[in-house]
């Protein structure tokens, strides 16, 4: 079955990593613009909405890919969509240790749906933003 990144999965993504079309540093200390796009982006970079669409799209292709291989269960669009967005906010090597995909992967969804509520901190310290980010994320991953 092939999956697909759902209109509202984007949306959710474009909405918590917001749009910059001006370089800034993230929470995480890394130079970011657009969607959160960070390769080679450096400070006083400047880009069009245009520009901050394209990067996202192909931003978001090598976490599609993580979710792809690494997920060895059958996920509806929705599942997949809100994986797509944990892997693009956490990264690839943080997901494949997860607790999260191996409680998926051993078919226990409750299990892995709750365990995105614990990907809110940078480091040990908790934040809003990504409180609100992982509860949302479930919320779509258990739409269906």
């Amino acid at each position: 079955m092939v999956m697909k990144l759902t209109k509202e999965g984007l949306d959710l993504i474009k909405k918590f990593e917001g749009l910059s079309l001006e370089a800034y540093r993230c929470p995480a200390g890394l130079w970011t613009i657009g969607y959160g796009h960070t390769k080679f982006v450096q400070q006083g970079d400047q880009i069009t909405e245009k520009e901050a669409n394209a990067y996202l799209i192909k931003d978001l292709q090598w976490a599609e890919h993580v979710v792809d291989y690494s997920i060895g269960v059958q996920l509806s669009d929705n599942q997949y969509s809100a994986l797509v967005s944990l892997v693009f906010n956490i990264g690839k090597q943080a997901f494949l240790r997860s607790t999260l995909r191996r409680y998926l992967n051993h078919g226990n969804y409750l299990r892995a749906a709750n365990e995105l509520l614990r990907w809110n901190k940078v480091g040990t310290r908790v934040l809003k933003g990504l409180e609100r980010r992982r509860k949302a994320e479930k919320a779509l991953f258990e739409k269906d």
